[in-house]
């Protein structure tokens, strides 16, 4: 099966390598065109715009930063994906995105009887390198299906939850309760450690219970290095607050503690520290109880 590629960073890389090593014939392209590079020596092709890539696929997975990416790479009048691929394709979007622009976007493609699926993804690099990706999918059951065979190499969990924007929704909805998640486990490590327990111990502890989660088990011991690799930028989850508070409002829906760490990340994206991980909401909460930076010593 002939699949394009288009963006190839934190996410869309290691989705590509693992095409490649699935066994699909892959074209690549990428806005800063050096990262294509390293996927034309595992044997990808290499496309100039978004329009060439797209210009023999079968499907075409996009993975970039956000609404104003995705819109460019596929309906831009002369290099986006719309004016090449062919009738009867699909186009599985897996960028994080807003809900009513994929719907707008879905339309487009839809009149020149082209698929697709919105499929955001939670699971940070570490899901993307593995494979094991959380995918969330919007789009018709037939498109669902054509798009399976693709979306079981990135993923471990796939889920069609609706028609296309309804991924994008889901994803909203992630991005609510990780915000709400990461937040607590800084308050809750920093007050361990300031009240006399060691932290560590009370992560073991913690994590027998319902406390136990995924940001538990793989971000509480960066939180106590005070170490934020990559991961999920925080200046990108920022950006899917700003989606997830914008929807909230279209519908009316009061998300107070999303909208109280989209104040906290702007402060820190401000201070330079928006290309680290997101788990690095635990400076806020360590230097607000007099924590100096560094590991946290038991």
């Amino acid at each position: 099966m002939k699949v394009a590629v288009v963006g190839l960073g934190t996410m869309g890389g290691p989705m590509a390598d693992n095409l490649i090593k699935a066994g699909f014939d892959i074209t690549v392209h990428n806005r800063t065109r050096s990262r294509e590079e390293d996927f034309e020596t595992l044997g990808a092709t290499r496309a100039d715009t978004p329009a060439a890539a797209a210009a023999h696929a079968e499907i075409v997975l996009t993975c970039v930063s956000d609404t104003a990416d995705v819109n460019s790479v596929l309906l831009d009048q002369e290099q986006g994906v719309i004016n090449e691929l062919q009738p009867g394709s699909l186009v599985i979007d897996c960028s994080s995105i807003e809900p009513e622009a994929t719907r707008r976007m879905a339309q487009r493609f839809r009149a020149k009887d082209i698929g697709y699926i919105d499929a955001p993804v939670s699971g940070g690099s570490e899901g993307a390198i593995k494979g094991t990706l959380t995918i969330m999918c919007g789009g018709s059951e037939d498109d669902f299906e054509r798009a399976q065979p693709v979306l079981q190499v990135l993923g471990s969990q796939i889920t069609r939850i609706g028609p296309v924007g309804c991924g994008q929704i889901a994803k909203v909805a992630n991005q609510v309760v990780i915000t709400g998640t990461f937040m607590a486990l800084a308050e809750a490590l920093t007050l361990a450690y300031k009240a006399g327990a060691d932290p560590e111990r009370v992560v073991e502890a913690i994590g027998g219970g319902v406390a136990a989660s995924w940001i538990l088990d793989n971000r509480s011991d960066k939180m106590l290095k005070d170490h934020y690799p990559l991961g999920f930028r925080l200046r990108l989850h920022r950006k899917d607050l700003g989606i997830a508070l914008a929807t909230a409002r279209d519908v009316k829906v009061p998300i107070p503690i999303a909208s109280l760490v989209a104040t906290i990340e702007d402060g820190l994206i401000a201070q330079g520290y928006g290309d680290e991980d997101m788990s690095n909401l635990a400076r806020f909460v360590r230097r607000g109880a007099g924590i100096p930076d560094g590991p946290i010593k038991s």
